[in-house]
């Protein structure tokens, strides 16, 4: 089975774990490995935050 390349940049995957609180696990760790499932979830949300506040500043009225 081939892997596929990510979804999420790595930049986003690491603001993500930032704003979460659990980028130095990250850091120690080297990866994502041992990211919970439940703070995985919890990148996915943040992303789509952030991804909404960077359209949000992009709409001019």
């Amino acid at each position: 089975m081939t892997r596929q390349s990510s979804i999420m940049s790595d930049s986003l995957k690491m603001e993500c774990a930032k704003e979460l609180g659990f980028l130095d696990q990250v850091k120690i760790d080297g990866d994502f490995g041992n990211v919970s499932s439940r703070n995985c979830g919890s990148m996915v949300t943040q992303a789509i935050k952030i991804a909404e506040r960077s359209l949000g500043s992009h709409n001019i009225k």
